[in-house]
């Protein structure tokens, strides 16, 4: 790989005036700062619609885009929101997702606004090419028509025609403002990483139109359940509750809905991160009635026949295996076989010993390294949560000789650069120096993740010179 570096924050992490980042003026700037600071890679979050409890890992869609993501200050230009519904629409306060006003006020919004859209021919052209995400929103017209409910229970398959094409001017708006950011990010040199969730819910679009693709019973209802056991995060291990796919019947048509969802992530991005990779060649099964993960046991995945489809699906585009948790020989061998680029956490190496692959000193080049991920502590919330020995381990091996150990984190910053990985990404919230209370996610928890943001006063102390500097010295420019 060539040597780069890139930032870590999701769409809705941005500065704004609307309840949650998106994709309008903080996009552009947020670009502007990354190609300055020499950085070439913004690496972003899940874009589907997320789940009840705001997680972009479990969706009605796996071709589906987050309607919050949608910059009302163009709406308004562009005349199809008024100037007192866009001044109603400003948020309470800068510094969380404000998910309960959303959920009362944009939908209904963007439903007004798709009453005044007239430029339908454009629209109908990107369904055209775009048939799962125009399925989506029929499955949310249907949805609405069922009183919300989960497919499995409706009672009807009549639907308003018009809440089918608010939906469907929503998803077209969603994704033309990014096809736009995306645009003006790759003549800026920057390109951007997505996120794909391995699995999809069971109360989603995906799984309603092709339920023969996945693990379900008569009545629909999932047999086996995905997650993972025990583990560092977790003593129960993580009962996710997604429906297992059915990899047999998938090979049939060549993993034809795999293709489809990796050339579609694919259009949108310039790499991609496949989350929980070792899911492909082993996955954890869980009794779908159990009350945890204790009772799931590893079952043998599709392998090199699904990872050759993607590979198909996506060209040349840079795909990320997340290859942590329980990691056994045959996902190594799969990782090394694929030519996929894993994934280094700092944090980690530093729970383990000196042989640790996520010390930087064994870091390769075809390897994706951070200081933490989504599912981390922040780098200070880590560092402060040591115990004095590993703390005192972790200054020693970064050069750091200061008393004052929570000023340390430039030396994590520069010992990542200078390592031999050829990708290092930074959460914004490392940049930042900020604690335990703006991670964006604790795993295993429901409640109070996916909402920090930063503030635009914020974002304007981040030091660019300095990044710029380090990533010329380190050859990551």
């Amino acid at each position: 790989m060539k040597r780069s570096s890139g930032v870590l924050m999701h769409i809705t992490s941005l500065w704004g005036e609307y309840s949650c980042g998106g994709l309008g003026t903080a996009a552009k700037e947020w670009i502007d700062f990354l190609a300055d600071a020499k950085f070439t890679y913004w690496q972003t979050l899940p874009f589907c619609l997320p789940d009840e409890y705001n997680s972009p890992y479990k969706s009605f869609s796996a071709f589906s885009g987050n309607p919050y993501f949608i910059d009302l200050p163009t709406l308004a230009y562009q005349g199809l929101i008024t100037r007192e519904e866009l001044d109603a629409s400003l948020q309470e306060g800068p510094y969380a997702c404000e998910f309960d006003r959303l959920g009362k006020e944009r939908i209904a919004l963007l439903k007004r606004a798709a009453t005044r859209f007239t430029d339908v021919k454009k629209m109908n052209a990107f369904y055209k090419t775009h048939k799962h995400t125009e399925e989506f929103c029929k499955f949310m017209a249907l949805k609405e028509a069922n009183g919300m409910k989960p497919w499995s229970k409706w009672k009807t398959e009549e639907y308003d025609p018009d809440t089918f094409f608010a939906w469907k001017f929503i998803q077209y708006t969603v994704f033309s403002q990014w096809f736009a950011i995306k645009k003006y990010a790759n003549e800026k040199g920057i390109k951007i990483i997505g996120d794909i969730p391995i699995y999809v819910d069971i109360d989603s679009s995906d799984v309603w139109a092709s339920p023969e693709l996945y693990q379900l019973d008569e009545n629909h209802k999932p047999k086996k359940v995905a997650g993972v056991p025990p583990d560092y995060f977790s003593e129960d291990g993580q009962k996710w509750g997604n429906p297992l796919y059915d990899w047999d019947k998938m090979a049939e048509d060549g993993f034809a809905w795999w293709r489809d969802r990796m050339a579609f992530m694919c259009e949108l991005f310039d790499g991609v991160r496949i989350d929980h990779f070792r899911g492909l060649e082993s996955y954890f099964s869980i009794p779908a009635k159990a009350k945890t993960a204790r009772n799931g046991k590893w079952v043998k995945g599709p392998g090199m026949p699904l990872i050759n489809a993607l590979k198909e699906a996506c060209g040349d585009k840079l795909i990320i295996a997340e290859d942590l948790g329980e990691i056994t020989p045959e996902v190594k061998a799969l990782v090394e076989e694929s030519g996929f680029p894993g994934m280094r956490v700092m944090q980690f190496g530093f729970l383990g010993d000196a042989d640790s692959p996520h010390l930087p000193h064994n870091y390769n080049n075809n390897c994706i390294a951070y200081t933490g991920t989504h599912d981390n502590n922040t780098l200070l919330g880590f560092v402060w949560d040591l115990s004095v020995e590993d703390r005192e381990r972790f200054l020693s091996y970064i050069g750091y000789e200061s008393p004052a150990w929570d000023q340390c984190y430039d030396f994590v910053i520069r010992t990542m650069m200078a390592s031999h990985a050829g990708l290092v990404v930074f959460p914004v919230q490392d940049l930042l120096k900020y604690g335990k209370d703006t991670r964006i996610n604790t795993p295993g928890v429901s409640a109070g993740n996916w909402a920090f943001r930063i503030t635009k006063e914020q974002f304007e102390t981040l030091n660019k010179h300095l990044y710029r500097y380090w990533n010329e010295l380190y050859s990551r420019d």
